[in-house]
């Protein structure tokens, strides 16, 4: 008999796929399907110092949604940004030696720690050369992994898991994420749009939001108003507690003993999934649809006609979700949200986008209203960071293609700072159970198998 011709068995091979199990089976064995219980909680599966996320009380066994709250080693979110923005000051350094360290600095420690961040802000001789530009990624998110593990072989002492060093190399990748996620996007950029290369050095003396636009825009030019909301964006993204995806990653990989760019990596890799961490250029997309499917922006019965065929799968990418309402752990309010929406206003002022704003917040005020209806059941359903988010990094001019990175430009700091701590705490390496429910059988000789289905 003559074999299968490759290309016909290349195409039969989804076919013989046989990986479909029963939801019920769940339910029957207890299984928490994404580390969840039934009532939404997380199950806990580890103790942290470095962040928390609370979003509810329980009083008599009953869960009592309250307006969330985030802190960041034991201080509120809120009481940190309006620390450093009532003074005038960028603050996502000092969010970076809080997490790292579990203190804030003094004004000493934030000068040199400033000025570290500073000399660690390059990348290797001809790096961005060799492995960005020869080699550019149509999606940045791959760059970066891409990049992270490139400078594992540059690395003498990469596999020292020491904490002195994985101190150091989290703080040499904090610094240099901006520059491998913008001259990333460079590359793409000219390579696929074919648009000018434009290759900037970031400056010793500006912060890291500030850093950011003047590599990413061809005259270095942005307002105060443009760095502070960006800056304002990297602080509140860059700690969400040690259960998010991307941090359980870097928990888990951590775990095995393997090394810093590794773990780097993994936690990117989670990061690019538009469940985690593209999720905000969901949100734009969404709203770029809205705005070209309703006549008049103001009336809420066309808002709410359109949100209805988002839930019915009748609008946008058919998913039966609105984007940017709701989360997983915040029910009430997500204070990240609360804080952004603050600030958004007197961007979309400066950039002429009032109309644009106001839609944003009719949608935040009409969704929970219409999904509520359209379910049926009385939930609390709020607006979360990547609600607005989007928004914001529009109205900086910062391409949609960098939106995904400039969160990991953000988060590597939690991560960070979550490796440090699985380090510090010795634990045991990460090994949840899966029960296996194929039937037992008996081993079939080749000549007995039949082709046939």
């Amino acid at each position: 008999m003559d074999n299968m011709p490759l290309e016909k068995f290349e195409q039969n091979l989804p076919e013989k796929l046989k990986n479909f199990i029963d939801p019920q089976l769940y339910s029957k064995y207890q299984v928490k399907r994404g580390l969840r219980d039934i009532d939404g909680r997380g199950v806990l599966v580890g103790l942290t110092e470095i962040g928390d996320v609370h979003s509810y009380i329980i009083d008599e066994n009953d869960i009592i949604p309250i307006p969330g709250s985030l802190m960041y080693r034991g201080i509120n979110i809120e009481h940190i940004t309006n620390g450093f923005l009532s003074e005038g000051r960028f603050g996502f350094e000092e969010t970076c030696y809080l997490l790292l360290f579990g203190e804030l600095p003094t004004k000493e420690d934030l000068i040199s720690f400033r000025e570290l961040i500073s000399k660690y802000r390059s990348l290797p001789e001809d790096f961005v050369r060799d492995m960005i530009l020869k080699m550019p990624s149509k999606n940045i998110m791959n760059s970066l992994a891409r990049s992270v593990l490139a400078l594992y072989s540059i690395d003498e002492k990469a596999d020292d898991t020491s904490l002195n060093n994985v101190l150091k190399q989290c703080i040499r990748l904090i610094a240099s994420f901006p520059l491998l996620g913008v001259y990333s996007y460079q590359a793409l950029s000219h390579y696929y749009g074919n648009k000018s290369l434009i290759i900037h050095s970031p400056q010793p003396y500006l912060s890291t939001a500030e850093n950011i636009l003047h590599m990413l825009r061809a005259d270095n030019k942005y307002t105060k108003l443009e760095a502070t909301l960006l800056d304002l964006a990297l602080v509140l993204h860059a700690e969400h507690g040690g259960g998010n995806n991307s941090t359980f990653v870097t928990h888990v990989v951590t775990s095995t003993g393997s090394d810093t760019y590794s773990v780097i990596a993994s936690a990117l890799g989670s990061l690019k999934g538009p469940r985690h961490g593209g999720a905000n250029l969901k949100v734009v997309e969404m709203f770029d649809d809205m705005k070209l499917n309703l006549k008049d922006w103001k009336k809420d019965g066309e808002i709410e006609d359109y949100l209805l065929k988002l839930l019915k799968k009748e609008a946008f990418d058919r998913s039966g979700l609105i984007y940017g309402i709701g989360h997983a752990v915040y029910s009430i309010s997500d204070p990240r949200a609360v804080i952004f929406k603050s600030h958004v206003k007197k961007l979309a002022k400066e950039k002429g986008l009032e109309d644009e704003y106001n839609l944003y917040a009719k949608v935040e005020e009409l969704a929970p209203k219409v999904m509520e209806k359209f379910f049926k059941v009385s939930k609390n359903i709020s607006a979360n960071v990547d609600f607005y988010s989007g928004f914001v990094y529009r109205m900086l001019d910062i391409p949609i293609e960098m939106f995904t990175p400039i969160f990991a430009i953000s988060r590597i700091v939690g991560w960070s700072a979550h490796r440090i701590e699985e380090i510090a705490s010795n634990g045991k390496i990460i090994r949840p159970a899966y029960k296996c429910i194929s039937k037992r059988r008996a081993y079939t000789p080749l000549e007995n198998r039949c082709s046939g289905k």
